[in-house]
């Protein structure tokens, strides 16, 4: 059907931005969810300095009405059929800008970011948060003090900022989607731990004092169903409403219907998230967990507990680099011609470790930022495709060890898991992670789930869409994945199988911390 906007009587649309960290990409979907036109285009990375990465701001803008543009051509469509807009945007990547005139007074510094390793390790091993709890004995105050936090935070980098840029005083920090709206939606900075997630959803002064941060350089928050008013009719000929500006992960969770306690999705992108929906109430986590806000529509609240890994898709393209592979859709096939990776384990760590340290044995998340990226084990019989096959490996594993933690710490019965992002297109990971679990995982039709969800957002809040029961009828699977070897006595075969070299792995894991240390 078609609706009534600006005089004319068409189809309608709406429009969806993923502004990620290595592509923007912007898809046009029509009232089936199906998408009608599509563009995208790279993210350049800037590395001023050995550890550090960083965004043109002004490149970004450009990107983004680039992708606009190209994406409504490619659906043969008009800018007066969108409907609204929808903005799904990475997290933890944020500038400074001077508030009266809007300036930013640097690049966007990246969440891959590693100049605030040291502020992060002093913290780590400081004992504030430890000696509070100690002295008012409150649940929130032990998940806090238990809390491994890593420079994928933006807390640090911006603490870094304020004393490196001397301009930078009567300030505000904005994230990427601040950037292209000037308002955001609170699931962004619940991702940055000042944010007084557990009490009134607002940013804490004593948190920031604690880490020397003005309260003052914060932006407003709002509601992930917000009107978040229009972009200008200068810049691409009408004015279009822009309904959503949600971070990435929690819009691929949105996008795929993960509506219910305990629904899971994993979204295997640069990084690996792993997240599940745990209602009303944000997890207390004592064992790595990090809990977030899912999305916030009228008064209704949703929270989500997170656990990730860096450089999922970053290793593979590292590999291609190396020439291992022409392309990457060889990579399944080229795992399965061997029995095993001849003994050959890879560490990921280009970014660091941000994976569990053990998952026979839960403990809290492996923060090393000076770990290095390793390939062990190598002898005269290794060939490209046990190269691959390990590289393959260490992705499922990280699933492994973020599911175990999952388990545990949430005791939350798990509903469903949804698996998204470039690299689950790859059937030897789906499969292993499948096996590695005991239980199904499915495969969306569509990988780019943060800009589905963003435009399922965007979609309820023009009545483009009317309920979310609407939405999980709209939603397709490519293929599902059962674990090959059946469950005996509750142990999973396949698992038991990998038990060996899971604890190879683990050895490589511990070889490759602190490499990069001064010491």
């Amino acid at each position: 059907m078609g609706s009534q906007r600006n005089g004319f009587n068409k189809e309608m649309f709406i429009l969806s931005v993923d502004v990620g960290t290595t592509s923007v990409r912007c898809h046009v979907y029509d009232k089936e969810a199906k998408c009608r036109g599509s563009c995208s285009t790279k993210v350049v990375a800037l590395y001023p300095e050995v550890g550090h990465v960083e965004m043109d701001p002004d490149e970004l803008w450009k990107e983004f009405i680039s992708v606009v543009k190209g994406a409504v051509q490619d659906a043969g469509i008009q800018m007066h059929q969108v409907e609204a807009l929808g903005i799904s945007t990475q997290r933890g990547t944020f500038t400074t800008w001077d508030k009266k005139t809007g300036v930013p007074f640097h690049n966007f510094i990246s969440w891959q970011d590693q100049r605030a390793a040291d502020l992060v390790k002093s913290w780590n091993t400081s004992c504030t948060m430890k000696g509070l709890y100690f002295l008012t004995r409150q649940k929130r105050l032990l998940a806090a003090s238990l809390i491994v936090f890593s420079t994928q935070h933006v807390t640090f980098r911006l603490v870094w900022a304020l004393t490196h840029y001397k301009k930078v005083c009567m300030c505000m920090c904005m994230c990427v989607g601040w950037y292209l709206n000037h308002l955001t939606d609170m699931n962004f900075f619940s991702h940055i731990p000042i944010m007084r997630l557990f009490l009134q959803m607002c940013w804490s002064g004593f948190l920031c004092s604690l880490v020397s941060l003005p309260l003052s350089i914060f932006p407003q928050v709002e509601n992930t169903g917000h009107d978040f008013g229009s972009v200008d009719p200068s810049i691409f000929g009408v004015s279009i409403p822009i309904m959503s500006v949600m971070a990435d992960q929690q819009a691929a969770m949105f996008g795929e219907c993960c509506f219910d306690v305990g629904d899971v999705k994993i979204t295997m992108g640069t990084g690996t998230f792993m997240d599940i929906n745990t209602g009303s109430k944000p997890h207390t986590s004592v064992a790595g967990l990090y809990p977030l806000v899912g999305w916030k529509i009228g008064a209704e609240v949703v929270y989500l507990a997170e656990g990730n890994a860096a450089d999922t898709g970053t290793a593979i393209k590292w590999a291609q680099d190396l020439e291992l592979f022409s392309v990457v859709q060889e990579t399944s096939a080229m795992a399965y011609s061997v029995r095993d990776s001849d003994g050959v384990c890879f560490v990921p760590s280009f970014s660091g470790l941000q994976v569990d340290q053990n998952q026979m044995c839960i403990v809290a998340p492996l923060n090393d930022p000076k770990a290095c990226a390793s390939l062990m084990g190598l002898k005269p019989s290794t060939t490209k495709s046990h190269l691959v096959r390990a590289i393959l490996e260490s992705v499922a594993f990280r699933n492994k060890q973020l599911y175990e933690i999952m388990l545990k710490e949430t005791q939350i019965p798990i509903t469903k898991i949804r698996v998204d992002g470039g690299v689950s297109s790859n059937d030897f990971v789906m499969q292993l992670t499948a096996d590695l679990f005991g239980r199904k995982v499915a495969r969306p039709q569509c990988h780019e789930m943060s800009c589905l969800g963003a435009a399922f957002v965007a979609g309820l809040g023009v009545g483009f869409w009317r309920t979310r029961e609407e939405l999980k009828k709209l939603q397709s699977t490519d293929e599902e994945f059962l674990p090959r070897s059946p469950l005996k006595e509750g142990v999973d075969i396949q698992s038991q199988e990998y038990i060996a070299i899971l604890q190879s792995w683990e050895r490589a894991l511990r070889r490759s911390m602190n490499w990069y240390s001064k010491a």
